[in-house]
Order: structure tokens, then C-alpha cells, then sequence
């Protein structure tokens, strides 16, 4: 090897973040990136622990672009935690419908009248108070924490686990050592920066099919660079889903899932029915965790059973199933 490419490869060799001022330095460069690059979203321009909090919970396992209208409508709706802890549980999911994964919304609920009950109606301000709480595990309470208080809390999440696996090179990551090496960068005089630093870095830059390296802010400290392992594809179904649409004087059909639905209980939408042959009236596609549906809606009489006749207006109060919404905004009911 010749002197120049000798001193070519020992430039484009990974800077090891062992030592104090290489990590305080992939803190600063880190840090400068986020104030000049983040996304401007509504939740980051408050410090206000309730919408911190309301902004967190809305994101686990939904993209920040379908967040945003929930999360400001919501907000709307419900402006502090003494209004989320007044209404019924319903109210709360009919907000909610369309964004899935109920149990968030209940949880929320529920947490929003402990909070207004025992602790004054403001969140409390620690990371381990926080996880008394229904819903709060241990990366939503340690987000609030350190976004709202500023209390030096690492969080890890899957965008921070991806990035921190192509830095050190991880075959098998563990959550456990994620969590260490987080507590290890973060920067605790700014943690909440910090962390949604590196949550911004693995959601825009360090994608999972395809690292943008040539983007990335710490590049010259990552062992990968690009080389890390593809995201696991992950193996989806198909299925099939029937429903009538039954409508009458400005008025439609809906059924109740039972209390004890281990999906979406309590929740509202259109009755299920057999195919019967006929062509449907109108078709669409929708997705379920790992399950991607056909769902073919018929026009017609509502089948026996139980159910009740709903107003436009009655149902934008009633929490529905993001399907029946897909459904019904499709037969411009609503």
C-alpha cells in the first residue's frame, strides 16, 4: 500500500468514542446538526409536559406524518390535563379513532385522572414517579423526563437502537446495552435535545433499509458506515374482510365490539357479513399490524343482530374503528 492511500485509509478509519473528548465532540456535532436540521414539528415548540407527553404517546408505533393532525386536534379538544381527565373514556377514543393501538388512549386517560387526583393536575418530575403511572414504561417516562424537566435520562427507541448499533458495529444489539451506551453519549446538560437528536438521526438519516452516510453528522464516527446489516423483511399476511353499509334518513348502521374484545373493545363500526357473490360496492385496502386486508363494503339493509342507527353527528363523538372511518369517509358519510 503507498503512502497516500496509507494515509487515505487511516484518515477514513472510525474515530473510537472511548474517551471523554471524543464523545464530548460527537455531542457538540451531534447537537449542532439537530438545531439546524430538525423537523419543525408542534410538539417542539412547547416544554409543556402535557403536550410532551400527549406527543410521545401518540408516536409509538405511528408515523410522526399521521400524528400531527391528531396531535393538534386533540389538543384542541382537550388543552390540559384537567380537560382529558373530565371526559368519559369515550370521548377520549373517539378523538382517538383512526391513530390504532387503543390501549395508548385508555392508558392516557386513565393516567390524566391519577395525575389530576394525587399530583395537583401537573405530571410529576422524575422518570421513576412517571412510571407509577398507567401507560408509562420505561422510554415514555424517560422521554418526558428529560424533554419536559431536563432530568439525564437516556431513552431508547428503535430509531436510537439502529443508530446506535451501526456506530459500534452490533451484530445482536441488546436492549440492555442500548440502554447503557445511551446513558454513556448522553449529553446531560441538554438531554432532551440530546435524545431527540438521536431519535431525529435514526428517522431521517440512519434509515433502516438504507443509511444515508453521506448525510450523517457523525459519520466519521461510525464503524459501519452504511455496511449494516438490511432490516429484516418482515413476513405480512393477506386476508379478507366483508362489511354492509346500511344508511337511512342521514343515518348509518354501527355495531359495538364487546367490552372483552382482545382488539379495539368497546369500539364502533360497520357490522361484519358474509360474502354472498354480489360485486361489491366499493373496495379498499387496510392494514393490521402484519396483516394486509381486501375489504369489499356491500350497500344494503343492516343484517340482524344488534347495532344501532347513528346520525352524522352522533358519529364524530363516538369512538370508531380506523377501518370504519377509512369506510365511511370513502362513501362520503362523513
Amino acid at each position: 500500500m503507498t503512502s497516500k492511500a496509507q494515509n487515505k485509509s487511516a484518515a477514513s478509519a472510525p474515530v473510537e468514542l472511548g474517551s471523554p473528548s471524543a464523545r464530548q465532540a460527537f455531542r457538540r456535532r451531534l447537537l449542532s446538526w439537530y438545531g439546524r436540521k430538525r423537523r419543525n414539528l408542534p410538539w417542539r415548540d412547547s416544554r409543556d409536559p402535557y403536550r410532551i407527553w400527549i406527543s410521545e404517546v401518540m408516536l409509538q408505533q405511528t408515523r410522526v406524518s399521521a400524528v400531527v393532525p391528531y396531535y393538534q386536534r386533540f389538543l384542541q379538544q382537550f388543552p390540559d390535563m384537567q380537560a382529558l381527565a373530565a371526559v368519559p373514556e369515550q370521548a377520549v377514543l373517539a378523538a382517538w379513532s383512526g391513530l390504532g393501538y387503543y390501549r395508548r388512549a385508555r392508558a392516557l386517560h386513565a393516567a390524566a385522572k391519577i395525575v389530576v387526583a394525587e399530583h395537583g393536575g401537573e405530571l410529576p418530575r422524575t422518570a421513576a414517579a412517571l412510571r407509577q403511572l398507567p401507560g408509562f414504561g420505561r422510554y415514555t417516562a424517560a422521554a418526558v423526563a428529560s424533554i419536559a424537566y431536563g432530568e439525564p435520562m437516556p431513552v431508547v427507541d428503535g430509531n436510537v437502537e439502529r443508530v446506535l448499533s451501526r456506530l459500534f458495529a452490533w451484530a445482536e444489539p441488546g436492549r440492555d446495552a442500548a440502554w447503557s451506551m445511551a446513558g454513556q453519549l448522553l449529553a446531560r446538560h441538554c438531554p432532551g435535545d440530546f435524545n431527540q437528536a438521536m431519535m431525529e438521526l435514526g428517522a431521517t438519516v440512519c434509515l433502516p433499509g438504507e443509511a444515508q452516510c453521506a448525510r450523517c453528522p457523525v459519520f466519521r464516527w461510525c464503524n459501519t458506515r452504511g455496511r449494516g446489516r438490511p432490516k429484516k423483511q418482515e413476513r405480512r399476511r393477506a386476508g379478507h374482510l366483508h362489511y354492509r353499509l346500511a344508511q337511512r334518513d342521514r343515518a348509518v348502521w354501527l355495531v359495538q365490539r364487546s367490552r372483552r374484545a382482545s382488539l379495539m373493545p368497546s369500539m364502533w363500526e360497520l357490522p361484519e357479513v358474509a360474502k354472498n357473490g354480489a360485486p361489491a360496492d366499493l373496495t379498499l385496502r387496510h392494514s393490521i399490524t402484519v396483516t394486509d386486508f381486501m375489504v369489499e363494503v356491500s350497500r344494503g339493509e343492516p343484517p340482524s343482530g344488534r347495532g344501532r342507527w347513528v346520525t352524522r353527528a352522533q358519529v364524530e363523538a363516538l369512538p370508531l374503528t380506523g377501518l370504519t372511518r377509512k369506510i365511511l369517509r370513502r362513501a362520503n358519510f362523513i
